[in-house]
């Protein structure tokens, strides 16, 4: 909302000094749900990009801290916490407290289960760039790649363009194409 103005909350700027702003999304409450570790992480990521680029690396691991909640994600939290401030822990930058929130959360796990998921993936009743979207989405951090990828696609595909995809003479060995 801008200043002065009406609404409810649901502007899509605001007004610091003369300067007009977009709002920027906070990243939702991490709970320690795998599957939502990308996007936790990514949300930060923005969010620390536009609006927290002059505060501390401390300022920002204490901010993104306060976004990990609930259960063993407390538990965590609180251990470092106490690391940080006993100086037993320092990091460099967010980015790499970043790095260390997914390998603790993370783990090797991910990629096993964005390559499940992209398994399941199926365009349905989306339109063909909402699939491709969604799909790109899916698949970064699967580790598929190349032709396992592009049979992974084709494989989700609504069965009607797959088959007219098949009697195509050139064959694609890219999504893109």
């Amino acid at each position: 909302m801008l200043a002065g103005g009406v609404g409810g909350g649901e502007g899509v700027a605001r007004e610091v000094g003369r300067k007009r702003e977009a709002e920027i999304a906070k990243p939702p409450i991490f709970d320690k749900t795998l599957s939502k570790i990308v996007g936790f992480i990514t949300a930060c990521k923005l969010y620390m990009r536009i609006r927290m680029r002059e505060e501390s690396v401390k300022g920002q691991i204490q901010w993104i801290l306060s976004y990990v909640q609930k259960e063993a994600a407390d538990v965590w939290k609180e251990n470092v916490i106490e690391e940080l401030e006993s100086r037993e822990l320092e990091y460099e930058s967010a980015k790499e407290f970043l790095t260390s929130l997914k390998k603790e959360f993370g783990g090797g796990e991910e990629e096993l289960v964005k390559a499940a998921e992209l398994r399941k993936l199926e365009q349905g009743g989306r339109t063909m760039k909402e699939f491709v979207q969604e799909f790109k989405r899916v698949a970064r951090g699967s580790r598929y790649e190349g032709r396992p990828l592009v049979e992974e696609f084709k494989r989700g595909m609504n069965k009607v363009i797959k088959r007219k995809l098949m009697e195509a003479k050139n064959q694609s060995s890219s999504i893109e194409q």
